[in-house]
């Protein structure tokens, strides 16, 4: 019976200290991006990137409301994009800036903060060239 007893509370030792540990972990903070989309992360650092930064901060430490925080402002609805979604397949992002289209799959695909989607073969009849040399279709 001693031993039960022992082997009981050697084991509760084991799991109490790990909910208090990550209880303390838990602090998450929550931003609304500069094109709508949500950020969810334990820190600050590096929130939003590539969405072109952050709009509003939502609460710090959520962890000990038992959930994540909403933002203080609903996020958009549509992005500050000329066209907010791809119109469908075959269609390329066009940087209207620099006349220069990206392909579907690629690093600045639908990035650039002034552009619109349309046909590569539109793209090529208003004078702009594929990213790198790089045609999307062959």
């Amino acid at each position: 019976m001693r031993n039960l007893a022992l082997s009981v509370a050697l084991i509760a030792g084991l799991f109490l200290p790990m909910g208090a540990i990550h209880a303390q972990s838990a602090d998450t903070v929550t931003a609304t991006c500069k094109d709508g989309t949500a950020f969810t992360g334990t820190k600050r650092s590096g929130a939003c990137r590539g969405h072109g930064g952050v709009q509003s901060w939502g609460a710090a430490g959520a962890g000990a409301t038992g959930g994540v925080a909403a933002p203080s402002q609903p996020a958009p609805a549509m992005s500050q994009r000329a066209t907010p979604s791809p119109g469908g397949a075959g269609q390329v992002w066009v940087n209207t800036a620099s006349k220069v289209y990206y392909c579907p799959g690629t690093r600045w695909y639908g990035k650039a903060k002034q552009g619109s989607y349309m046909s590569e073969a539109e793209a090529r009849a208003q004078g702009a060239r594929a990213d790198h040399g790089k045609a999307c279709t062959s």
